[in-house]
Parts: structure tokens; C-alpha cells; sequence
């Protein structure tokens, strides 16, 4: 008698739960260890989710191109515990239906044993719960909402970009001792936006600051007159915008257009590389937020920019940056997590991810970095940037004004928010 070939879509069709035109329902985790055939050579699938439209697709592409590298320097040497690795992705468009129908087709139709990637928090959010009802890991690689590693955190989900409230407290008390105390809030219309103003907004009233308004921006907006106009009359020393994406593009453009960068100080939470790059300087107003720059005088940070060059010669993008580094870290250690564990059983790679510790010099940063058992967010340097006004490389946009360590901005509120499933409550598998 032949035998039989055990994949999660024979499980589910053995179960009654997958049949022609219908889509997948699951009714409760499974407590049981579903093991698949996984012979030596068989690849590793990882599904990519990222946006290749919508708000964030260029952030979405240059998350890929960080993820395809870590993974090409694996299969380079040979692969993961023997099997090369190779990838699927789709679209996730920058909205969180098509998010969760990505994640469902790719760990059920396509048996994708990790799911790496986001830009937007709400398409993370998403991916999370279906990832979640399949206990399938999955890296949210560049959403940065504070909920979730927060109130949205879950077992298999894991954080590597800094939220919105680290961002905050490395900026606002410092901005307001420099100046002023007259704040205005201006925020992207969804879950990031609101999330990291409300971070903003506790902290600057905990500081002695005072909010004056907050004006929220809808997704899409590429007028910002009226806005801005609201903005010009209601003179605040500061403004804190939570505005990501192409919207971000549209509103600094404008608001260099009326002066107002000059007129007013703003402080942008966090600068994604890919919405500012070949920018005007004059457009580059304010201070910001990152986890990492390509000039960072620190060991392997040139090295790094090398051979993401050779990788991607003919990219527009010269060089890399905040979301390229942080899809390419969190693949890189998705990996060495499948090493160290000996095995793709996500029980097991949950665990060593949640005991990971990477140094300094690993991480191109400047401080240790870990990551948080408790809300599964990587704990790691902040640092606050500004227009490197005056120089003679195009490519050097940023000056960097300072960093902070991941215990001086740690999101304390993340970790009692966290209510996170245990072990035994998330489904395992072998792939």
C-alpha cells in the first residue's frame, strides 16, 4: 500500500474543514502535534506578507529586498539544517482583510511553515490572529503600533521594530525642554497613528506639556492645505505627527511649501527611509526617529551597505535603510533560531526566539539587543535624527543627534497590556 503524504491540507480535508470554493474555518486550536512529511531536501516555505501596494509599498519592497538577502546568505552556505530556503509572496495591499486572506492562503493552501512581514500595524494585527490559529510564526517586521506587542500581542508573533511609544519617549521630553510646551498632534487616521499619539500625548502631559489639538489625517490624503492652515492658526511651539507613508510624502512636502518647517519645531515619530528618501533636504524638516542609519560609525555597518549594493545594483535606492535592516535582521534570526533549535517545530523556535539575545556588534546598533519574553517586542536603541543640511552626499540624508538605550525607552505599558496564549494553547507543527 502507497503511502500516504501528510500535509496540513490533507489534515484539514481528513477533518471536514476544506472543501472546493469554500474557505478554511477552524473551530478551536488543536492541542496535538501535527507533524509533515519533511524530507532533507525538501525547502523551507517562508510566506512573505508584505505591501506591494497601497500606502506602504515602497516600504513593503524594500522590507523584501531585507528579508531575500538574509535568506540568500543562508542558502549561500548551504541552507538551513540542510534544506535551502525559498519564498512565497503575496500582497497585502496595506489593508487588513487582504492581510488576513494572504496569511490564510499561505499556511493553508501553501503550507508556508514562517510568515515574515508588515509595514501597516492594522494589516499586522491581521496576519497575527491567522497566524496564531495555526500556531504558524510569524515576524511583523516593521509595523510599529504599540498595541502590538501590546494589547495584540500573541505566542507567535514577534516585534522587531521599535513602537511608537519607545519613539516618543526618546523624543518628547527633550523636545520639550527645547521647545516649548505648546504641543499640536497631528496622526495618521488608523491604528499606528492613533496608538503612538496617544504615547505622544501621555508623555507630553507628563512632562508639563499641553495639547492643544490633534488633527487627524486620513489614509490617502495627499491635501494637506486645510490641515496645514489649522495648523499656521492655532501657532504651536510643537508638532507630533504620527504620518506614515506616502501621506508622510505629501505632508512635508507641503508643509516646506508654507515654510511652516522652519516656523515651528515637528517631531515625526519615526522616519521610514523609504518615504523620505531623495527628498530635498528642506523637506527633510524636524526630528525623527529610527533604529538605524548606513552611516552609523560602528563595525560591520559598511560592510553591511557593501553587500546590500551588490545584492541590488540596479535599485533606486543606493543604500539601505531602517525597514531593509529590519526585514533582513528579523529573517536572519528566524533562521538561526531554526539552527540553534535543530528543528522548523514552531514550539521550539517560539522558545528560542523568546530567549534571544543579540550584542551590539551583531545588531549594528549601539546597546545590546533582546528580545522581550513577556510581549515578544525586540528590545533595542532608538535613535533621534535631523536633515543633514549642507552635505555633499545625496544619499546622506540624516544627522544623527542621539541614542537611547532599550532600557532607558522601554514601553512598560506594552508589558501589562500583553495577554499572551501559552505554549500548550498555540497548535504545533513540523514543516
Amino acid at each position: 500500500m502507497p503511502r500516504m503524504k501528510l500535509t496540513r491540507r490533507s489534515l484539514l480535508k481528513g477533518a471536514g474543514l476544506l472543501s472546493a470554493g469554500t474557505a478554511v474555518t477552524f473551530m478551536g486550536p488543536w492541542r496535538h502535534n501535527r507533524v509533515y512529511a519533511a524530507a532533507s531536501d525538501k525547502p523551507i516555505l517562508i510566506g512573505l506578507t508584505s505591501d506591494a501596494s497601497g500606502q506602504y509599498a515602497n516600504s513593503g519592497a524594500s522590507d523584501r529586498r531585507g528579508m531575500l538577502m538574509a535568506i540568500a546568505e543562508f542558502n549561500d552556505r548551504g541552507g538551513v539544517l540542510g534544506r535551502m530556503v525559498e519564498t512565497l509572496h503575496v500582497d497585502t495591499e496595506t489593508t487588513p482583510a487582504t492581510g488576513s486572506r494572504a496569511a490564510e492562503r499561505l499556511i493553508s493552501r501553501n503550507e508556508c511553515a514562517f510568515l515574515i512581514g508588515a509595514v501597516s500595524s492594522g494589516v499586522a494585527n491581521a496576519i497575527s490572529q491567522v497566524a496564531q490559529k495555526y500556531g504558524t510564526v510569524y515576524l511583523n517586521t516593521n509595523s510599529s503600533s504599540p498595541t502590538e506587542s501590546g494589547k495584540n500581542c500573541h505566542r507567535v508573533k514577534f516585534v522587531w521594530d521599535g513602537n511608537g511609544t519607545n519613539f516618543a519617549q526618546a523624543a518628547v521630553k527633550n523636545a520639550i525642554n527645547a521647545y516649548g510646551t505648546k504641543w499640536m498632534l497631528m496622526t495618521n487616521d488608523y491604528v499606528w497613528g492613533h496608538n503612538t499619539s496617544a504615547a505622544t500625548r501621555t508623555l507630553v502631559e507628563q512632562y508639563g506639556g499641553e495639547i492643544t489639538d490633534e488633527i487627524l489625517v486620513p489614509q490617502g490624503t495627499r491635501d494637506f492645505s486645510a490641515m496645514l492652515l489649522k495648523v499656521q492658526q492655532g501657532s504651536p511651539q510643537v508638532v507630533a505627527a504620527a504620518v506614515g507613508g506616502d501621506d508622510q510624502k505629501a505632508m512635508r512636502q507641503q508643509v516646506a511649501e508654507l515654510g511652516l518647517g522652519e516656523s515651528m519645531a515637528w517631531i515625526n515619530n519615526q522616519q521610514d527611509w523609504p518615504d523620505v528618501y531623495g527628498l530635498p533636504l528642506e523637506n527633510l524638516f524636524g526630528v525623527f526617529g529610527t533604529t538605524w542609519y548606513w552611516k552609523l560609525d560602528l563595525p560591520g555597518v559598511a560592510e553591511f551597505v557593501q553587500r546590500y549594493q551588490a545584492a541590488y545594483p540596479d535599485t533606486r535606492m543606493r543604500v539601505p535603510g531602517n525597514v531593509f535592516y529590519n526585514g533582513y535582521m528579523a529573517t536572519r534570526e528566524l533562521l538561526s533560531a531554526v539552527e540553534r533549535a535543530g528543528s522548523t517545530n514552531n514550539r521550539k523556535v517560539i522558545q528560542e526566539l523568546e530567549g534571544l539575545k543579540v550584542s551590539a556588534q551583531d545588531r549594528m546598533q549601539h546597546h545590546d539587543a533582546w528580545m522581550n519574553p513577556a510581549t515578544h517586542q525586540m528590545q533595542q536603541t532608538i535613535y533621534l535624527a535631523t536633515a543633514n543640511s549642507g552635505t555633499g552626499d545625496a544619499d546622506d540624508m540624516f544627522r544623527m543627534l542621539s541614542q537611547s538605550s532599550p532600557e532607558e525607552i522601554r514601553d512598560t505599558g506594552a508589558d501589562a497590556a500583553c495577554m499572551m496564549e501559552s505554549l500548550d494553547e498555540t497548535p504545533s507543527y513540523e514543516m
